[in-house]
Order: structure tokens, then C-alpha cells, then sequence
């Protein structure tokens, strides 16, 4: 079992730790918004992909299979949510930091639950990890709490890296036209993400 565990955290760690749109997400929050201001973001995420994995877990996920047409909606759904995050991005104004003006709104939780949702990817990695790692009769359900902790783990440690790779980036920096390509080029990274859903 414990073999089986850590090869399923393996797994886990590869879809959670490379680049796709959670990440670009993370980064650019955490460049425009600072550390803290995107922790609620990441928890929207992980709560987002637990729902997922629940789903696939208890037969829903199924229903993909089953039912192409489906997938191709959630490809076109995700597509759509994820062009729209990159807009969002590409175009968010400059804000000095140093100002007593309110800070801007950071991404709320909710859109990063939302997009698990509907990103085809969460749930071909749910739907591989329930396939891959759960056990079959009565240790079926401790499996799946398993795989449900997992997931979590790798996104703690998946997404603190990545907030703060994009906090750093935000601390260097300081002209409003960095800011802009920096936000341009993130937008950018989100909208290409788009195009792996279709691969």
C-alpha cells in the first residue's frame, strides 16, 4: 500500500507542479496581488479539484467516458473561462503597491474552484487517478481518501511555489511598463494553456 501511495503522489506531483492554467493563474496573482492576497485563490483550486476527484470517485466521471459529447462540451467550456481569465489578466491595470489608495480585488476563490470545474485537464487527472490508484471492494472508499489526500498535498506544495515564484517576480518589478509586458505575457501563457486542452 505504501508503494502504491507514493507512486500515486508521483503521479500527482507531475500534473500539479507543471505549467498549465492553475499555475499561470497562481504566478500572475501572486505577482499583482502579493503572497497572502492568493492564498484564498489556491484554496479555491484545491477545493475545486477535490470536488472533481468526489465526482469521478462516486461515478459521475464515468459519464465522460461514456458519453463523448460531454468532454467536448468541458473542452469547449474550459477553453472559453480560460480565455477569458487571459483577457482579465493581460489587461489588468498597473497598481503601485506603495499607494493609500485600497489595493485592487485579487482573484476571488471562487473562479479558481470554477475552473476545475470546467478544465478538462482536472478531470482527466482525477479520472487517471482513480483508475490508476483506487482498490477495488471494501477498500475502495479508504483508496479514494487517499488519492483526496494526495491531491491536496501536491497542491499545497505545488501552488506555494508557484505563488511565490510570482511574488518574486512582482517585487522586481517597478515601472508600469514591466508590469504591462509581464501581465501581457502571463495572459498570453493562460490562452496557449487553452490550446493543451484540445491536445
Amino acid at each position: 500500500m505504501e508503494t502504491l501511495f507514493f507512486s500515486m503522489l508521483g503521479f500527482l506531483w507531475v500534473a500539479a507542479i507543471t505549467p498549465g492554467p492553475n499555475n499561470m493563474l497562481l504566478t500572475s496573482s501572486g505577482a499583482n496581488y502579493g503572497f497572502m492576497r492568493t492564498i484564498p485563490l489556491m484554496i479555491g483550486i484545491m477545493l475545486g479539484m477535490q470536488c472533481i476527484l468526489l465526482l469521478v470517485a462516486f461515478g459521475v466521471g464515468s459519464l465522460i467516458l461514456l458519453y463523448p459529447a460531454l468532454h467536448l462540451i468541458l473542452k469547449i467550456a474550459g477553453s472559453a473561462y480560460l480565455l477569458w481569465l487571459a483577457w482579465k489578466i493581460g489587461t489588468a491595470t498597473y497598481e503601485k503597491l506603495e499607494t493609500d489608495a485600497p489595493p485592487p480585488a485579487p482573484i476571488p476563490f471562487w473562479q479558481g474552484g470554477l475552473l476545475q470545474v470546467i478544465n478538462p485537464k482536472a478531470w482527466l487527472m482525477a479520472l487517471g487517478a482513480v483508475a490508476s490508484f483506487s482498490l477495488a471492494g471494501a477498500q475502495y472508499l479508504h483508496s479514494v481518501a487517499l488519492i483526496s489526500i494526495g491531491i491536496a498535498l501536491v497542491n499545497i506544495v505545488a501552488g506555494i511555489i508557484w505563488i511565490a515564484f510570482g511574488s518574486m517576480i512582482g517585487k522586481l518589478l517597478r515601472s508600469r511598463r514591466s508590469w504591462t509586458i509581464f501581465n501581457v505575457f502571463m495572459g498570453l501563457l493562460t490562452a496557449a494553456c487553452a490550446l493543451l486542452i484540445w491536445h
